[in-house]
């Protein structure tokens, strides 16, 4: 293990980076790349007691997870060894494991000292929540279609590199606008945006720090040509879609997932310095609310026979739809190479469904780095044998 840490890479897909993209409620408050596993443990279920937030209310119906009639506990190799379940969740500091097929829990697990009711923050699978909200916001006439240019909703970007960009290349990584995304670099845009956006803002009542910084960046492609993962971008989209439905992303989400969808609890929504619920990062729920965001996206956003998104949205938005290097990217989803789509955010976080299948596999952890090969491999390798255990016929 100690080799498999020291392997990890402080690589990962944190929007805005660094503690400055959110607002601490204590001016202490370290930098959450690099907090200890304590403070891991302490905060990751309670972002609100740590950064502002916004509630996504809940309703009064639950949506009904029942239990298969049958339980998963496979064993499987990864780096030379073999692991049982509840190795890998100890030794990868996992808090929760969700494991559901066909609307039925096969595997539910907690570690770390949290219980079923206890929220999760998400970092950047937050992204993938956004993009159903854009698709709900099509559906409801609120946006015109992909194709509509950014400044038609955020005419603050007009003459700059945003001119001519569309919705869909924003949600592709691929706006062309010059974007850096290293975290071990103070001059980096992921490391001094927030700050420099909160200067560029001051003076300018109703500018949001986001868009103030965002439009002083220059093109370095053309539009839609070329994915560059571009964390600024991703709250971009969360300040247009607030602005196209009229109300902030965590009213939206209760308004359009929550409440009728039956989340079982109040998520909690971290802001920007402008106090908008943040497109790219920090939603926090429940083990089990995770797991009914991947029911809601595989049954296609219909709720009751209602359809929330557009016909094919979901299908669309979790294919790929422009390389990356890798499987592929959709819509702020990433594609894997054992088939699956997954939302993914830094430090453990994902959502994996393999589509065919009916299967949803959630994982909430608290690496000791953001990321890394090594980390990413051992959830693969644990994600595959649940998988394939999910699948084999019952004894």
């Amino acid at each position: 293990m100690k080799r498999l840490i020291a392997a990890a890479l402080a690589a990962g897909s944190l929007v805005a980076g660094s503690s400055a993209a959110q607002v601490a409620l204590k001016p202490e408050t370290p930098n959450l790349l690099f907090w200890s596993a304590e403070q891991q443990a302490r905060w990751y279920p309670a972002m609100e007691t740590v950064y502002q937030t916004r509630p996504i209310a809940a309703g009064d119906r639950v949506r009904a997870l029942p239990l298969a009639g049958r339980t998963l506990d496979p064993v499987f190799t990864h780096a030379g060894r073999t692991w049982t379940v509840d190795e890998y969740m100890a030794t990868y500091r996992v808090s929760g494991l969700l494991v559901i097929r066909d609307g039925r829990v096969l595997l539910e697990k907690y570690g770390l000292g949290r219980r079923p009711q206890d929220r999760w923050t998400s970092f950047s699978v937050a992204k993938s929540v956004t993009a159903i909200l854009v698709g709900a916001a099509i559906q409801d006439g609120r946006i015109k279609s992909l194709q509509t240019p950014v400044t038609d909703i955020l005419p603050e970007l007009r003459g700059s590199a945003y001119d001519g960009v569309t919705l869909r290349q924003l949600l592709m990584m691929s706006s062309g606008v010059r974007w850096s995304e290293d975290y071990s670099d103070p001059n980096s845009d992921v490391a001094k945006g927030p700050t420099e956006g909160v200067k560029l803002a001051q003076g300018q009542p109703g500018l949001n720090p986001v868009v103030a910084y965002m439009r002083t960046l220059p093109r370095a492609h053309a539009p839609g040509t070329m994915f560059n993962y571009n964390t600024g971008e991703t709250d971009l989209v969360g300040i247009l879609l607030a602005r196209a439905v009229g109300m902030g992303l965590a009213d939206y989400a209760s308004e359009k997932i929550w409440k009728p969808y039956g989340m079982e609890m109040e998520g909690a929504w971290v802001t920007d310095p402008g106090g908008l619920e943040r497109g790219g990062c920090c939603i926090s729920m429940t083990l089990r609310d995770y797991g009914r965001v991947g029911q809601f996206v595989l049954d296609e956003g219909v709720i009751d026979g209602h359809p929330v998104l557009p016909p094919g949205w979901a299908l669309e938005a979790t294919s790929k739809q422009i390389e990356n290097g890798q499987a592929g990217y959709g819509y702020f989803w990433w594609m894997q190479p054992n088939g699956a789509y997954q939302a993914t955010g830094i430090f453990g976080q994902s959502i994996t469904t393999f589509r065919e299948d009916r299967i949803i596999i959630v994982v909430n952890s608290a690496w000791p780095k953001s990321g890394g090969p090594d980390l990413r491999d051992g959830r693969t390798a644990l994600i595959n044998a649940l998988r394939q255990a999910a699948i084999a016929p019952a004894p």
